[in-house]
């Protein structure tokens, strides 16, 4: 039975173990943070330059739109690095409570704004990493070879025994080197060349699955000069959904500034030109970003994104694969980014790592510190996928509902049809949403009765600019 670290092995020997993360981003600094508890040295291999100071890098391609940080994620990145939720607070990240401080709007109905059960940050996605990296190249254990590029892996079918690196800007003649490694994490994210590294030494690469709703972004940053988007309402949202295809909303960043995000399926993608951002926030069923919008002042151009399909690789099923390599976070399973779960999954991954690793009761086995981070994920893609299967559109090799499936389904379709005004079922479904709970949470008696038998609790009939007031919060069912 294989150690996931080779401990035991004897060609590099006791007192010796090396663990290479192919990735510098969340989840890669994440896993180098968890693996220096049992490697003697850990590398990350980076494409990109790394900063000083916070800012976006090429190597995350979507690095400036709208980043959520979800309270699952939170609790997560607590548990690794103690104190830095409030490191991320002193910071400047926005801290939202949801419902409290969000208008949104879903399926038709405006949400209440009652008061928070779940919060978010919604900070930029680039002073979150600059934070953690921070934090995680504190260790003198962990080094990062920056602007040097994986092209392939050491080993065989049998076992992997390190990673081939190529200096960036190299040229595709030039002959790599071999940083040798007891373990090999892929934490390149979704451009993840894997399949063929696994290829090329005689393994089997992993069965995708995918779905595909066509869905396309585009982003443009605003400075506010109103007193609408005020200190009672942090920012707005809009939800798509299978009758109401367009999404997007206005968030908060940690300068002052603001994110506004629109969002459309496959062949009705929103422009990225000044005049036709701003024209197709006027598709949405209400005009309250759109007015936002020509109030602020612009300080950037509009910049899209294309690239939101969801993507699992199954490395959890059979097959021909090397002892001594793992995938994690978007390597291992990408999600559509408009539902802002790929930072929570993240630090959700290397805690379900750290404790696959340090289980006192099992060999932590290639095999099983796998399966851990397949599970780590699971949650985040039935959401996404669930969503995603119903647009219209949508394509993929995991689009199809199967028969089994479908009791749950119009349950689930109840409790979202209750879940913005209803004080049962609201803060059960943010919850999940948020990943602090598992889908179980939607199965309580409360909930089940609620979503059974009780009413659909009146939502407000226009875009709830307030806060609810205590003598608001016994509004009538409808």
């Amino acid at each position: 039975m294989d150690d996931a670290l080779g401990r035991g092995s004897s060609r590099q020997g006791a007192g010796r173990r090396h663990a290479v993360v192919v990735g510098g981003s969340l989840a890669g600094l994440l896993a180098a943070h968890v693996l220096a508890e049992h490697a003697d040295r850990v590398t990350v291999v980076e494409r990109d330059r790394i900063a000083d100071e916070p800012g976006t890098r090429p190597g995350v391609p979507q690095g400036r739109h709208v980043h959520v940080l979800l309270e699952g994620g939170q609790v997560a990145l607590d548990a690794l690095l103690p104190g830095f939720m409030a490191e991320l607070g002193a910071a400047g990240a926005p801290r939202l409570g949801m419902p409290s401080d969000m208008v949104q709007w879903q399926g038709g109905r405006w949400f209440r704004r009652t008061d928070a059960t779940t919060h978010i940050y919604t900070g930029s996605r680039g002073q979150v990493e600059h934070l953690v990296r921070r934090r995680v190249l504190a260790n003198p254990l962990i080094t990062v070879v920056a602007s040097t590029e994986a092209v392939g892996l050491a080993g065989d079918a049998r076992r992997v025994r390190g990673v081939l690196v190529r200096e960036r800007g190299a040229g595709a003649d030039a002959a790599p080197r071999t940083l040798e490694a007891d373990l090999v994490v892929d934490a390149s994210g979704r451009g993840t060349r894997a399949d063929r590294w696994l290829a090329e030494i005689g393994a089997e690469p992993p069965r995708e699955e995918t779905i595909d709703t066509g869905l396309a972004y585009a982003s443009r940053l605003y400075r506010n000069r109103s007193d609408h988007l005020g200190s009672e309402a942090l920012g707005y949202y809009v939800y798509p959904s299978a009758d109401q295809v367009y999404s997007g909303g206005v968030l908060p960043l940690e300068d002052g500034r603001h994110l506004v995000i629109l969002a459309g399926l496959r062949g009705d993608e929103p422009p990225t030109d000044e005049e036709g951002f701003t024209a197709y926030a006027a598709r949405f069923p209400h005009p309250f970003i759109h007015e936002w919008m020509k109030e602020a002042v612009p300080e950037s151009a509009p910049f899209g994104f294309r690239r939101t399909s969801n993507v699992r690789r199954r490395y959890d099923r059979p097959g021909r694969r090397p002892a001594g390599f793992l995938a994690t976070g978007d390597a291992l399973c990408t999600f559509n980014p408009i539902y802002g779960q790929g930072m929570a999954v993240a630090a959700l991954s290397a805690v379900a790592l750290r404790d696959a690793l340090a289980d006192p009761r099992r060999t932590p086995t290639t095999r099983r510190v796998q399966h851990a981070l397949f599970d780590a994920s699971r949650q985040a893609w039935d959401i996404s996928a669930g969503a995603d299967r119903a647009m219209p559109g949508a394509v993929g090799s995991a689009v199809a509902t199967r028969a089994v499936d479908r009791p749950a389904g119009w349950y689930l379709g109840r409790v979202q049809q209750r879940y913005p005004g209803d004080p049962v079922i609201g803060p059960a479904f943010r919850s999940v949403l948020t990943l602090t709970a598992p889908v179980s949470a939607l199965f309580a008696p409360k909930v089940v009765r609620a979503a059974l038998f009780g009413p659909v609790a009146a939502t407000p009939s226009g875009p709830p600019l307030r806060r609810e007031t205590a003598a608001e919060r016994t509004v009538p069912a409808r």
